[in-house]
């Protein structure tokens, strides 16, 4: 092999390596600045993915997951895979209705929290017992075309410590996808950081969840 490629392969290899030690340092589990509630319409991802385990039963929003937040950006895949154990996963069933979804959340989110596996996911059950669902959303047997500004005014309705700020609903052009809901460390509702912010088109259409 010539010199000058061999040199070429050789700073390639030197630049990936200090890439992968950059991103392995700046995702250290327990370092970020805030927690993301994302809690997902269940119907609008089953569109896509009909034959998903979440999609054999009819739920209206599940918790999609809770991520730490840098201000801007997240830290990703902290730690090495780790399996979920059964038990563990059943209890998590009735707000993260599939178990690859439970043990994706772990591999991608989780294993950046700086807890175990079971203080994560009880940390993930007292949160969303923190928010309340309104009523309009809990049930949706038609179509029901809105707004983003309203289904925020609703949560902050139902939910009083949060403000426009520290919501953000995102969508698939012009449906429904998550609502996402920002908390500080010690789970106090605050602003969101700059990338956590409303992708919806001026009208909004939740799918049914029959």
């Amino acid at each position: 092999m010539p010199m000058r490629r061999r040199c070429g392969l050789l700073v390639a290899v030197l630049l990936s390596l200090l890439c992968s030690a950059r991103t392995v340092a700046g995702d250290a589990p327990g370092r970020f600045d805030y927690w993301v509630l994302s809690l997902s319409w269940s119907p609008e991802y089953c569109q896509a993915n009909v034959g998903d385990e979440q999609c054999r039963q009819h739920y209206a929003f599940v918790v999609h997951g809770l991520w730490p937040q840098y201000e801007r950006g997240y830290p990703s895949r902290c730690a090495r895979r780790e399996r979920v154990p059964k038990p563990l996963i059943a209890r998590m069933l009735p707000l993260m209705p599939s178990e690859a979804l439970i043990q994706h959340e772990w591999d991608t989110h989780g294993s950046c929290s700086g807890l175990s596996q079971e203080d994560y996911f009880a940390l993930v059950e007292r949160v969303r017992r923190k928010i309340e669902i309104p009523a309009e959303y809990r049930e949706a047997e038609d179509y029901l075309s809105t707004s983003a500004d309203a289904i925020e005014r609703s949560f902050i309705r139902d939910n009083r410590d949060f403000d426009r700020d520290g919501i953000a609903v995102q969508c698939h052009g012009r449906y429904l996808r998550e609502v996402r809901m920002c908390f500080d460390t010690d789970l106090q509702p605050r602003a969101c950081g700059r990338d956590v912010d409303d992708r919806c088109r001026d009208q909004v259409v939740l799918r049914p969840n029959r």
